[in-house]
């Protein structure tokens, strides 16, 4: 565009081409324009970072609260049975068998004459032990191949995103049954875990590729390539850290489908061996019961809505706290 002439406004300073038909604009000179209070910034606030306004939006949270007492319960249940119950999980007499509730057992007993508050106690161990267990290795597992190929891109995406279609494929209860019934020479709580990592892998890996993807295009990512930074160092010490918002919030709620997974496979018969105690078991071993003594069938049940519930609550309470859009709203 060539300027022919041009206008000036002796107040503002400021030079403008003469404006065509339908174009006329004004502008304020400064000093009718004054900085207002609420534009100021006070300086003397220190800045806040994401986690220490989702950690003020949690405070304040009433799901938030009530789920993390009660996972806190859970994990003391878990990490101290001897704390809760004096009575051995298998130490069962048949003359007890389907007794209500007495002075020390405040359950009864189940149909092998074992305490059922012993076995609720002590399950919790494993069932916890397995949801936790997987949770980390999934995490890790399908963190590391999720940020690879969402940072690394071309064949290596390809490659990583074909390989997770594959897995994504196949429903990860319905291969850990397959799997398990290959292997059911000897089942430990290590070959659950690993069964449900080698399937449960995908969601994690998907959540971090987009969250990569995302996080290798900011601004931050380019200042430190510009200052000399190398790709490795910026992935694990830019890229990974401002892409995890996402991974916990999947890997707190899918610590509870992870503890309903070994429960369902030990209600089926293939998961944890009848020696172990585990929610799942005593709910398989008292589902005959249902009509007679439905109480034996209440109490494991019971304690394994209530931790999934814990943790889905949890997990829903940090999702609503790291999202920007529902901190503003």
């Amino acid at each position: 565009m060539t300027m022919n002439s041009a206008s000036r406004d002796s107040n503002a300073e400021v030079f403008f081409p003469d404006p065509l038909p339908g174009q006329e604009r004004f502008v304020a000179p400064l000093d009718q324009t004054p900085l207002k209070d609420v534009d100021s910034i006070n300086e003397a606030v220190p800045a806040t970072s994401m986690w220490a306004d989702a950690w003020k939006t949690l405070r304040r949270n009433p799901i938030f609260i009530i789920s993390a007492v009660l996972v806190i319960f859970v994990l003391l249940v878990a990490l101290f049975p001897a704390l809760f119950t004096k009575q051995s999980p298998v130490s069962c007499n048949l003359q007890n068998s389907l007794e209500g509730g007495g002075s020390g057992h405040p359950f009864g007993y189940d149909l092998q004459g074992c305490d059922v508050y012993s076995r609720v106690i002590y399950g919790a161990r494993t069932s916890v032990s397995i949801g936790v267990a997987t949770t980390i290795l999934v995490t890790i597992m399908g963190g590391l191949v999720g940020a690879i190929a969402g940072f690394c891109g071309g064949w290596v995406d390809a490659v990583l995103s074909r390989v997770t279609d594959i897995f994504f494929a196949i429903p990860m209860l319905l291969g850990a049954i397959v799997l398990l019934q290959m292997f059911r020479t000897s089942t430990s709580i290590w070959k659950i875990v690993f069964t449900l990592t080698l399937f449960g892998w995908v969601n994690m890996a998907r959540i971090t590729r987009s969250a990569v993807l995302e996080a290798k295009n900011l601004e931050f990512n380019t200042a430190s390539t510009a200052l000399g930074s190398s790709p490795i160092r910026n992935l694990f010490r830019h890229i990974i850290p401002n892409s995890l918002a996402p991974v916990i919030v999947m890997a707190t709620m899918s610590l509870g489908s992870y503890i309903v997974s070994e429960a369902t496979l030990s209600f089926l018969g293939i998961g944890l061996p009848s020696s172990v105690v585990s929610w799942g078991g005593d709910i398989s071993t008292a589902q005959n019961l249902l009509r007679t003594n439905p109480s034996v069938l209440f109490y494991p049940s019971a304690a394994l809505a209530i931790t999934v519930l814990a943790f889905i609550m949890m997990g829903d309470a940090v999702k609503d706290a790291l999202d920007p859009k529902s901190r503003t709203a």
